[in-house]
């Protein structure tokens, strides 16, 4: 039994693949997404509690209820929100990894 090589992936590929991966997710599947309530608001709907609920403390924020303020298409605004999300996910985790990188190679010099 020989063994073939194996192709080498770099890391950036992989990160940037994984990324558009998201992106068309968020951008586009998300098009498809039910718009029937979730588990809890289904369930207070059915047991008849969804009128207790207070409003959310992000609710006037842009992105609130998985959607995007002014946008009237509903499958456009959830598309919109889904992305913007995942770009946020983003610039978050790359900044928190550019910073440890740099507090890494100040321990070990």
């Amino acid at each position: 039994m020989s063994l073939a090589p194996r192709p080498q992936i770099s890391t950036k590929r992989l990160v940037l693949t994984g990324l558009v991966i998201c992106l068309l997710l968020a951008g586009i599947v998300s098009l498809w997404a039910s718009g029937n309530p979730d588990g809890l608001e289904f369930v207070a709907e059915r047991l008849g509690f969804s009128d207790s609920a207070g409003e959310h403390a992000a609710g006037a924020s842009p992105f609130a209820d998985y959607g995007t303020a002014g946008v009237e298409n509903a499958r456009l605004s959830g598309g919109l929100a889904g992305l913007v999300g995942v770009v946020v996910v983003a610039v978050i985790a790359f900044g928190l990894m550019h910073l440890l990188r740099r507090h890494g190679s100040r321990d070990d010099g």
